[in-house]
């Protein structure tokens, strides 16, 4: 399955758009990266917007393995499971590079969701295209190869999935962050990742891991 595109039509869902809508219900927040935003087990309270930066939200089991569940970047939610009525955080959020977030407090956002028709729509229609994304994601996990999956997690790191110019240079790539991500060990995400850069669909440089468009082939090919 090809790369999909999340909320691809949605120009005008951007910070600004936030800001106007919900206004004093908003807040800036620029963290460093590696910190973190919350924790699992946390009250469920404020919606996040990510403005700049990558974000990577993770799971502990009860058994204390630690596993990513998804790298986030600009344009996207995450911490929104209050919403629905969840009391506490289900997952963990960690700044994976400098960001600049719009923390939404939730009253904020429900009450502006519900008196702003354009604002109720974009989101909704941002819902529905994440939706289909995990979707996706859960069937590439049951059919597509080793191979694919890790294309495809490298592929979304580097924004490929976003309208514009994608951001092909990534400084940190934790290959057991790629692992959990593409459903795989450490060592394959390692054997793939040198057969990628010896097929010259990825380089290393100084400005870190750069990711070239020809590693679609890989995801694209039956």
């Amino acid at each position: 399955m090809a790369v999909n595109t999340i909320a691809k039509n949605h120009h005008d869902f951007n910070s600004r758009t936030i800001l106007a809508a919900i206004g004093k219900g908003v807040e800036v927040v620029a963290l460093p990266g590696k910190h973190k935003v919350f924790a699992q087990g946390d009250a469920a309270g404020a919606i996040f917007y990510i403005h700049e930066g990558k974000v990577r939200l993770t799971v502990v089991s009860k058994f204390g393995k630690e596993v990513t569940l998804s790298m986030l970047s600009e344009g996207e939610f995450f911490g929104d499971g209050g919403l629905a009525g969840q009391p506490l955080r289900k997952n963990s959020a960690t700044a994976m590079t400098d960001c600049t977030l719009l923390q939404i407090d939730k009253k904020a956002m429900i009450l502006a969701l519900q008196r702003d028709c354009t604002l109720s729509d974009l989101y909704v229609a941002y819902l529905l295209a994440r939706n289909l994304r995990y979707h996706e994601a859960l069937v590439d996990h049951l059919f597509d190869s080793c191979e694919k999956r890790i294309a495809r997690a490298l592929l979304l790191l580097a924004r490929f999935d976003k309208d514009g110019t994608p951001e092909t240079a990534i400084k940190e790539v934790c290959q057991e962050t790629l692992a959990d991500v593409a459903g795989t060990t450490r060592l394959r995400v390692e054997f793939f990742m040198n057969r990628f850069r010896e097929s010259g669909f990825l380089t290393y440089s100084r400005s870190g891991l750069e990711i070239h468009s020809s590693l679609l082939a890989v995801v694209l090919h039956d």
